[in-house]
């Protein structure tokens, strides 16, 4: 592994100096990423700030705005908790198949989506519950919807001297629902060839859709929010056609490659059989039948 200078900053003040140091520097959340693509030299670094002592970016909690989960934050503790599972089951879901336990104990959330891959498994699950990131630097705080957060393969908004703080989720109403599926080739511990992440609020009355969400992993160069999905779903009272409908509009926001692990037809199959399983899998969640 190439040598760099290591600093482990205590308050977000300090982190914020240290990450606008002179040089090529890397912010380590989790580092299950980052260490082996140094060690690959698929990233170098002259400084990596180890940001995981900061308090801020260690909060987990809600507050008036929603739950704030800070971005070196492990998988684990999201998995876990009982907030999470009840309000944002999607994430529950999402957090508890990253890796092996050993790496969900030690990866954080914020440092998935940094990564930006796009068959990133907590991201579209982070979209769907219409998270804002909080990104902090020499400039000061500003806030980014994070569906403007990735701008291509491993590419984000963050600046020089940047790194994100924490992410917001808006409580969701009652009568709502999210949920996670994604297909891979081996039972755990393996990228996947495609995933779904789906949210739905339902008037329990009528049983209309109030709001809808749903979002796509590995089949865009990005993570991607499956808009004409959503806007078959809103307004209309649910029913098995009208999953249908939206499983298969759900195909036109995904633009996917053909590779080793499924060609382009195959991962556009996955996504309207994973569309119509997650929303399922919310109505289940919420107490609706069809």
């Amino acid at each position: 592994m190439p040598t760099f200078d290591f600093a482990a900053p205590t308050t977000l003040a300090e982190a914020v100096t240290l990450m606008a140091s002179a040089g090529t520097v890397r912010a380590l959340a989790g580092g299950t990423d980052l260490i082996d693509q140094l060690k690959t030299n698929r990233r170098n670094a002259d400084l990596v700030v180890d940001l995981k002592r900061v308090p801020e970016l260690q909060r987990l909690g809600s507050d008036a705005d929603g739950l704030h989960i800070g971005a070196a934050r492990c998988c684990s503790d999201l998995h876990h908790d009982p907030t999470v599972n009840r309000l944002y089951a999607g994430l529950a879901d999402s957090t508890g198949l990253v890796g092996s336990v050993q790496i969900q104990n030690r990866a954080a959330v914020g440092g998935n989506v940094c990564n930006a891959a796009p068959s990133g498994d907590t991201t579209p699950n982070l979209l769907v519950h219409d998270a804002i990131a909080v990104i902090a630097g020499p400039s000061g705080a500003r806030r980014v919807e994070l569906t403007d957060f990735f701008v291509g393969p491993g590419q984000t908004v963050l600046q020089k001297g940047e790194f994100l703080q924490e992410l917001i989720l808006p409580a969701p109403p009652d009568d709502s629902a999210s949920a996670y599926l994604r297909f891979i080739p081996r039972n755990e511990m393996d990228i996947a060839v495609a995933g779904v992440a789906s949210f739905l609020h339902i008037d329990p009355a009528t049983k209309t859709v109030k709001k809808a969400r749903i979002a796509l992993a590995s089949v865009a160069p990005t993570p991607v929010r499956a808009r004409a999905a959503e806007a078959v779903l809103e307004g209309k009272v649910i029913s098995a056609s009208l999953i249908d409908a939206a499983s298969v509009a759900a195909v036109e926001s995904a633009t996917p490659i053909t590779d080793v692990r499924g060609s382009a037809e195959y991962r556009k199959e996955l996504v309207r059989v994973l569309t119509r399983r997650t929303l399922n899998i919310c109505l289940d969640r919420i107490g609706v039948s069809l």
